[in-house]
């Protein structure tokens, strides 16, 4: 797992990537930051990942940064755990064969 990204929820949703870097930037070299938005309406989901180049630098900020107040909000930091992948299934469930439905064809 790796030990350098960390997740970053319940942030304000006027936040910005730029912001979020800046807000970490104190801890250690940040190599990305990313504010997650919806793909539709383009809004933030309030929340992000921000990626250190050390583990050291993200484990003072986990410490550091977990809890802290921001525009009023809490924010929550921790390791960023790899995305699960989904299995793809089919679409809905399809429409089943109705025995009540006698009528002729």
């Amino acid at each position: 797992m790796d030990k350098k990204k960390l997740y970053v929820g319940n942030l304000p949703w006027s936040l910005e990537d730029a912001g979020l870097k800046d807000l970490f930037a104190q801890y250690g070299e940040v190599v990305e930051a990313v504010i997650i938005k919806d793909r539709y309406s383009g809004r933030s989901k309030g929340f992000g990942f921000v990626t250190f180049a050390t583990e050291e630098a993200a484990t003072a900020a986990e410490a550091e940064m977990a809890g802290k107040d921001l525009e009023g909000r809490k924010i929550v930091v921790n390791v960023a755990k790899p995305r699960e992948e989904r299995p793809r299934t089919g679409g809905g469930g399809g429409g089943g064969y109705n025995r009540d439905d006698r009528r002729p064809y």
